[in-house]
């Protein structure tokens, strides 16, 4: 057999899966794009990525450290360990009122993780689950990636950019769902749902026999009212949560869900076989981290100013129609005066004011090229110079073709 017919036999051996052809999550690709001004020696403002500024809280790198000195990172069991688990279920009593057993809490690698888990766990191929758009980008791709149909649901201005349970069975009435999912604080808008809003919509889910996700990732970091746990209003409800935002523990990759019970066994058997434990050092340290809420409440008080200074700074420098931000680090700006474009807005926002945000085709399919990202979990001076620098290039006609 010839050369040629082998190398042509291989490279079809090689060829992707149809399930992997999923988009690209743009912020990374936003990141990269920067890296590469920065290497040339470029000074970027980065409003691209949801990555605080701030670094894991001192108790969770003292206990980090402590750790390594004592020579062995062994695994866990694949649920997180004991210790882990009983202080993220103590956290709902002192937080929320809310008292969770132990054994419904699961470890996972970051949010991403339990996504997967969660999906894996609760829907079949084929099975259709609602987002809502605009939303983070990786719910609709991970869905897909798994053989569900992610059903995009639009949100309006007068539900202030909240899923309704109306809007919920309407689209059910369509075409059956098995599921949905919904983040408050939102991202990429910010915006969040009241306790009422919440108790509606699930109500309406339990009604027509919809399961449902609350993406809880962004709470402690709420500014207009108080969060609101689903893990309070329904034991159905499956919650997830990470360490990455409130806790500035990105990089670690640890989070975890309040599980239903009688899915418990099942996320334990899925963990077994996946990633069999979550790194012990991360769970270490995050177990550490609930004991330095004040240094993470001083960093809060910190979003809380520089929200102030995008909400007061760009409508002066031109961009003044923007999303509620109730919570989370993200304003969700409508672009549209300036282009029908987000994508090339943002391309052309990094390469001549070195302003690094994130296009909204990212996370909405539908009306995202007309709206723009910023990050604001940097320093308030970086907030500052990033509005000057924003209000300089519009001045000087913006993007451009």
């Amino acid at each position: 057999m010839s050369d040629t017919i082998l190398r042509a036999r291989a490279s079809g051996l090689l060829t992707a899966s149809a399930r992997s052809d999923v988009p690209p999550f743009m912020v990374m690709d936003v990141m990269a794009a920067a890296a590469r001004i920065e290497a040339a020696g470029g000074h970027v403002i980065h409003m691209e990525v949801g990555q605080p500024a701030a670094g894991a809280p001192q108790t969770a790198i003292a206990a980090a450290q402590t750790a390594l000195a004592q020579g062995r990172i062994d695994y866990t069991a694949a649920l997180g360990t004991p210790s882990l688990r009983a202080r993220i279920a103590r956290h709902y009593r002192d937080v929320y009122g809310c008292p969770i057993d132990d054994e419904r809490i699961v470890v996972t690698t970051g949010s991403s993780g339990a996504f997967i888990l969660a999906f894996l766990a609760m829907f079949e191929p084929g099975d259709r689950v609602a987002v809502t758009v605009p939303g983070y980008p990786p719910y609709r791709h991970i869905l897909k990636a798994l053989g569900c149909e992610p059903v995009l649901i639009e949100t309006h201005a007068d539900t202030r950019h909240a899923l309704t349970g109306e809007a919920l069975l309407d689209a059910h009435r369509k075409t059956p769902l098995k599921g949905v999912l919904v983040a408050s604080p939102a991202n990429p808008t910010g915006t969040m749902m009241s306790k009422e809003a919440l108790t509606g919509l699930m109500a309406a889910a339990d009604g027509a026999g919809i399961r449902f996700i609350s993406d809880e990732i962004y709470h402690g970091l709420d500014y207009a009212f108080p969060a609101v746990t689903a893990a309070a209003l329904s034991d159905d409800a499956l919650v997830i949560n990470s360490f990455s935002k409130y806790f500035c523990m990105t990089g670690w990759r640890v989070g975890w869900m309040v599980v239903p019970k009688p899915l418990v066994r099942s996320m334990e058997r899925l963990q077994q076989n996946l990633s069999i434990s979550v790194p012990t050092l991360s769970q270490i340290a995050a177990e550490a981290a609930f004991d330095g809420r004040d240094e993470m409440e001083a960093i809060k008080h910190g979003y809380q100013d520089n929200r102030r200074i995008l909400i007061e700074g760009l409508p002066q420098a031109g961009l003044s129609d923007f999303l509620p931000a109730d919570g989370a680090f993200y304003l969700y700006a409508d672009v549209s005066k300036f282009t029908s474009d987000s994508l090339e807005f943002a391309k052309q926002l990094l390469q001549q004011a070195h302003v690094a945000a994130t296009p909204g085709v990212d996370f909405d399919p539908i009306h995202g090229r007309s709206y723009v990202r910023f990050s604001y979990a940097q320093s308030s001076a970086d907030m500052h110079e990033a509005v000057a620098r924003i209000g300089r290039w519009l001045e000087e006609g913006g993007p451009r073709g």
